[in-house]
């Protein structure tokens, strides 16, 4: 950061009611002080941090708005650095005119995900902690912000310490062994070393589980609805939408192309297709839908199969369809219409769910029929989720590390296994930050918005 004093517009860039320029540095209270002149008559640095104080915004050409000014002293402030937040009215023109009066105090645009970067670098977050920041703005679902406040709270990063901690300590033991292989300092034996190895395995394995849930709820799965014609398909895509989005009637193949919706299903987000009813036809489009539909049998990691009470002759080519592209562990066979009769369950898919489209009943087992086939049930108790492919990547090379540590100790001795136990440390490091490279940092950051 070398003594560079910062500042961007950190609410969305448009018309509303307030704006806020928020600068950090050294130089932060200086610049903050120039652009604006508290209603007392005070200097702004006058008053004491964490302070709410109102006064009038000028530049050269004079004063063109009053807000509001808070000065926060380091190290307590979001980025441990002098912080200062100006509000202003939310004026297009007026916000830019505050921002261009802070770069011609001193101050330099900052860039993406500057202030939240600079809480990572000063300590004031782990980096784990500061991709939640990244979560809670990006997030779409409740689960997928609740997951990220958790993370904002430590709630990874604790995990991930024990686990490192637990490692360091074995490493330390080999680090004995090794300086004195003839006095036998080492506090740990091979069989006590590998006990705890197998254990923190396990932890490890548990967390990576968590990551196909962490991926539906953050980056959303590919789902299709599909089935033969007629069967409800659309009611279903507009029950689960909450809106008519598709047209229903009751003529087949009414639907004649691949309709998507992103939705939330619990906790799960899913870019959901409505398909075309997959039957035979001389209809030319409509056998260029069929085949449409076939592909997202092929393509999607998501399917509902909508049957119409029970499972007819008509419905076996679909089924079929999904044997082929081997996708039978990742369908739920819906059995519409149960308002209009009895429905007799095929026992063929794992989770076979009686609904009714038309008035709701049986949408909640859905919902948690899908929730599970995303993974739901892997995760602990705790809430850890693993959200990021890049937190994933870096559990992958722990977890491969310890269980070379764990064979080198049946074939080699304990300072071979000392090799793999301190790449597991590397790879966990990654995680929170302590063993990062800036290039990872910066890739990191750069996916931020400037201002946060």
């Amino acid at each position: 950061m070398n003594g560079v004093t910062v500042a961007a517009v950190s609410t969305p860039r448009g018309k509303g009611g307030v704006a806020l320029v928020r600068i950090s540095g050294e130089n932060a209270f200086d610049i903050a002080g120039r652009v604006f002149a508290p209603s007392s008559g005070k200097k702004l640095t006058e008053y004491k941090p964490n302070t709410v104080v109102h006064g009038v915004f000028s530049d050269s050409d004079g004063a063109f708005d009053d807000g509001m000014a808070v000065l926060y002293a380091s190290p307590r402030s979001f980025t441990g650095e002098d912080t200062a937040e100006l509000c202003c009215h939310g004026g297009l023109l007026v916000t830019q005119k505050l921002l261009t009066a802070c770069f011609s105090a001193g101050a330099s645009p900052a860039g993406r995900g500057e202030f939240t970067r600079r809480a990572f670098i000063n300590g004031k977050l782990t980096l784990s902690e500061a991709e939640a920041v990244g979560g809670i703005i990006d997030a779409v679902s409740e689960k997928h912000l609740g997951v990220s406040l958790r993370q904002l709270g430590g709630s990874l990063a604790h995990r991930i310490s024990g686990i490192y901690s637990r490692l360091a300590l074995l490493a330390s033991s080999v680090y004995a062994y090794i300086d004195y292989p003839d006095e036998d300092m080492t506090d740990v034996t091979v069989p006590e070393m590998r006990e705890r190895l197998c254990e923190t395995l396990a932890e490890l394995e548990e967390l990576r589980r968590t990551r196909r849930y962490g991926k539906a709820i953050s980056e959303g799965v590919k789902a299709a609805i599909i089935g033969r014609p007629n069967t409800g398909k659309s009611s279903l895509l507009n029950l689960l939408a909450g809106e008519d989005r598709a047209i229903v009637t009751e003529l087949e193949g009414t639907t004649r192309d691949v309709i998507t919706e992103k939705i939330t299903a619990g906790g799960v987000v899913l870019d959901l297709s409505d398909t075309a009813g997959i039957r035979e036809s001389t209809d030319k489009i409509e056998m260029l839908g069929v085949g449409r539909s076939l592909e997202q049998i092929n393509s999607a990691e998501l399917l509902i199969l909508v049957l119409e009470n029970r499972l007819s002759e008509a419905d076996l080519p679909v089924v079929e369809a999904i044997r082929a592209a081997g996708k039978e562990s990742r369908t739920v066979a819906v059995l519409n219409k149960s308002d209009k009769g009895r429905c007799e369950k095929p026992g063929v898919f794992e989770y076979e769910i009686e609904l009714s489209a038309l008035n709701g009943e049986g949408k909640e087992e859905l919902v948690k029929a899908i929730e599970t086939l995303c993974g739901a049930d892997e995760c602990g108790d705790d809430g850890t989720i693993i959200v990021s492919a890049r937190q994933s990547a870096a559990l992958d090379k722990a977890t491969q590390s310890v269980k070379n540590a764990i064979l080198a100790l049946e074939s080699y001795t304990q300072d071979v296994a000392g090799m793999d136990i301190e790449d597991a440390l590397a790879a966990l490091g990654e995680i929170d930050g302590r063993a990062v490279t800036e290039e990872i940092v910066d890739t990191i950051f750069s996916h931020f918005c400037v201002g946060k």
